[in-house]
């Protein structure tokens, strides 16, 4: 009886294991089924932003001016506000290493998850860039961000624009994520204003992946440093002024919401 009892227990402990192994298993599919969607939804938000606003640069020189600055300007701001609506709720809508790092610094993103976002943010820009290419293989550049004055100043400009931009991405997002009703209309109305005033000096990038993929497939690599560096400054100082503007804890993760 004692060896029955003790062989019904073996038999019960086995098949808990392999009811928590597959359990366990369902989970990780989960996850991993969850995080591609959002990597996916990165992908396809940077391919909307570059091969929209960088094309209007490129179709603004191909019709003489047909779009002009402010036309290129609203191009930027418009596809963000409907590309933050359509993958908000998905993945965020960051598309930018730049925002994807400012959330990491405000700790309301995982580390886990801050280099596969910008690899997915980085193969939609190159997408985009590489459509336009093919679409307009007589364009020189693609839309690369160029600075009109010195280096020094387009530095300083694009620190402050992606100042601006991420301390009102902190302030309309919901942990790690940019949406709800004002979200896609702030961050879209900034950036639009950003690119109205500043774009005509350093191009008001504010997005290292929109400037590095049109710099890439075009093979206009000059002033690329500024594009790449300073909008990484000003997102990790941005969220040091949110810190001292918001109430305590606004730069942590929720525990509703621990990843993006």
């Amino acid at each position: 009886m004692t060896c029955h009892w003790r062989l019904q227990q073996g038999l019960i402990r086995a098949l808990n294991s392999l009811t928590n192994t597959a359990a366990l298993n369902r989970i990780v599919a989960d996850i991993h089924a969850d995080m591609m969607k959002k990597l996916i939804a990165e992908c396809i938000g940077t391919f909307a932003l570059v091969f929209a606003g960088t094309g209007a640069i490129v179709i603004n020189e191909v019709s003489g001016g047909g779009i002009s600055h402010a036309g290129i300007a609203l191009t930027f701001g418009l596809v963000v506000l409907s590309m933050i609506y359509t993958f908000g709720d998905i993945s965020g809508a960051h598309f930018n290493p730049a925002v994807t790092l400012g959330f990491w610094a405000a700790r309301r993103l995982p580390g886990r998850d801050v280099a596969p976002y910008i690899v997915s943010q980085l193969l939609g820009a190159l997408l985009a860039s590489g459509a336009l290419r093919f679409l307009f293989p007589q364009n020189q550049t693609l839309g690369a961000t160029m600075p009109a004055g010195s280096e020094p100043q387009s530095f300083v400009l694009e620190v402050i624009l992606t100042f601006l931009l991420m301390l009102t991405i902190l302030n309309v997002s919901t942990g790690a994520k940019e949406k709800g009703i004002t979200a896609g209309i702030a961050v879209g109305a900034v950036i639009a204003l950003e690119a109205m005033f500043a774009g005509p000096i350093c191009g008001a990038s504010m997005k290292p992946a929109r400037s590095f993929a049109p710099a890439l497939v075009s093979g206009h690599f000059e002033h690329l440093w500024i594009y790449l560096v300073a909008p990484l400054v000003g997102a990790c100082a941005a969220m040091l002024a949110c810190r001292c503007v918001r109430e305590e804890g606004c730069c942590s993760i929720p525990k509703t919401e621990t990843a993006v």
